[in-house]
């Protein structure tokens, strides 16, 4: 079987879902959407909290794991990726973070023209529907709903409290003016439920245009490319294959953990690499795969006797059947919870330009991607560092398309991350030990026997791992080792881009979902050669 549209689009997660729904609005074009995952409109995606079902296991989750960590005692990293349409904005925290200014003002500065910061906004609010906001930072009428959260949790209020008393400046919008501060964050919801990119741009067309065609549960095993064209893709469905035609461009939106792998299964990439698994290379690209980029994390946990929190108890299980209901009747309370509710932005050094550790405040006591839980109730805090030096790779296990890619993150490899991680310890424990919140915790479940700076060494080393965000293995640029130019466009192949956040040429301070819709967003202007903004 082969079929053709005007484009083909490999991947339906936070970018795919915005390229089909936007393209398909000309009906004069035809789009097909191509997802390996299912769905992605069940219960268990838009009832906020179903996100802790998903991401511990297989359920809707690729469920990656590293390679072996050298800079993390040898151990293997989770890395967790959403499996259907919506992809990982399916299952994250929801968190609505744009990053830093300087950071596309970067992008920018490394040659890739028309992503500074004065250039990108104008399509972060072109996406977003933000209930509180309505300024010059914020956009009221895109189709993601952007909202306050829902819970009413005390918690909010120590946390802030906390950061007052230690001496920290508070933050009520870290996708405004500043970005430095303690505060409560934003989230990609509305009245209570969750609001994937695929809920927001593709679900309300699927059935209705006659120009969509969206299909799940299928894999892409290469990009077909005659006479130096992408021309589709080859498929795997059922155990059959079957050719898809694209008219006009194939897009690769399947993440940067995926992405690369379908151009390296393309003979795009490395060709010592690619002939080393038998593909033979149709154009070498050294810097497929390269410049893996992610944030490190570590977690405080401690436990508490607050119901406010969620755990496993007897008095908090009844607590969770009151918010339940609660939820149907309201739509507010513990069940809308994100879990990461509140966090911030906090610079190790008063010299820095921009905060270099981003905090994720957890209503609930976290321990290895809550793949271990413990009876009790607890709270959590994560520090990222919002800029390592480390960089890793991203390259084939096999030729098999239905392989897992091996993925090397290089965690706290260049020793500079492991000191800025010791001072973002420092500072985090600092606010964690301030009165407001020390009063709530009965035992430091993680950190209390660390002392001494080799101490925190010693149990950063032992306990890092991803906070979900990596990027850059199709990264833009004008150089040599970029992937795609300044649009998007695979170099030396005609009709392919990458639309998703491989193409960052270096990681954002912040959550990553907004900013690869960003992305989508300006690829879409891109493809039509028109501006909407």
């Amino acid at each position: 079987m082969e079929t053709a549209f005007d484009y083909v689009i490999v991947g339906g997660g936070s970018a795919g879902s915005v390229l089909a729904g936007r393209l398909s609005e000309d009906p004069a074009v035809t789009v097909c959407l191509l997802e390996a995952g299912g769905g992605g409109n069940s219960g268990v995606v838009t009832v906020p909290v179903g996100a802790v079902a998903m991401i511990p296991t297989k359920l809707n989750n690729w469920a990656f794991e590293t390679v072996p960590q050298p800079g993390l005692g040898g151990r293997r990293g989770y890395q967790p990726r959403g499996r259907m349409l919506g992809g990982s904005s399916a299952i994250n925290a929801m968190i609505y973070m744009r990053g830093h200014p300087s950071d596309y003002d970067r992008w920018a500065a490394l040659g890739n023209t028309g992503w500074s910061f004065a250039d990108v906004l104008p399509y972060f609010r072109l996406s977003e529907a933000n209930e509180r906001f309505n300024d010059e930072w914020h956009g009221r009428d895109g189709p993601l709903p952007v909202s306050d959260l829902r819970t009413g949790n005390p918690f909010h209020r120590h946390i802030v409290e906390a950061a007052r008393q230690i001496g920290l400046p508070v933050n009520d919008d870290f996708n405004g003016a500043e970005q430095e501060g303690v505060g409560v964050y934003q989230v990609t919801q509305k009245d209570g439920e969750r609001w994937s990119a695929a809920r927001a741009y593709l679900f309300p067309h699927m059935g209705k245009r006659p120009n969509l065609h969206v299909e799940t549960k299928i894999r892409v095993a290469r990009v077909l490319v005659e006479n130096g064209r992408a021309v589709g893709v080859e498929t795997i469905k059922g155990g059959e294959r079957r050719a898809i035609r694209a008219r006009r461009e194939v897009v690769l939106s399947a993440g940067a953990l995926q992405s690369p792998q379908i151009l390296m299964l393309s003979g795009i990439g490395p060709a010592q690499e690619l002939k080393r698994h038998g593909i033979a290379p149709l154009i070498d690209l050294p810097g497929v795969g390269a410049n893996l980029q992610d944030h490190p994390d570590f977690i405080f946990g401690y436990r508490s006797a607050s119901l406010d929190t969620f755990g496993l108890s007897l008095r908090g299980g009844w607590r969770m059947l009151r918010e339940a209901l609660r939820y149907r009747r309201e739509r507010r309370g513990m069940v809308t919870s994100n879990f990461a509710e509140a966090g911030g932005f906090l610079k190790t050094r008063p010299d820095l330009d921009a905060p270099d550790i981003q905090l994720h405040f957890v209503v609930s006591l976290v321990d290895d991607h809550a793949r271990k839980l413990h009876l009790g109730h607890g709270f959590s805090c994560h520090v990222c560092l919002l800029r390592p030096r480390s960089s890793g790779t991203l390259t084939l296990a096999s030729a098999d398309p239905l392989a897992a890619p091996l993925i090397d993150p290089a965690f706290l490899a260049d020793p500079q991350d492991v000191e800025d991680m010791v001072a973002g310890f420092k500072l985090t424990r600092r606010l964690l030990e301030a009165p407001a919140l020390a009063r709530l915790a009965r035992k430091d479940a993680v950190t209390a026997a660390v002392r001494s700076d080799d101490d925190i060494r010693a149990i950063l080393r032992k306990r890092v791992d991803t906070v979900y965000h990596p990027v850059g293995t199709c990264r833009m640029g004008v150089d040599s080792g970029a992937v795609v130019d300044p649009e998007l466009k695979v170099r030396g192949v005609e009709g392919l881009r990458v639309v998703d956040a491989s193409v960052m040429p270096t990681l954002i301070g912040g959550n990553t979902n907004a900013p690869t819709i960003m992305i989508a967003e300006k690829a879409v202007d891109m493809m039509r050669g028109t501006l909407r903004i």
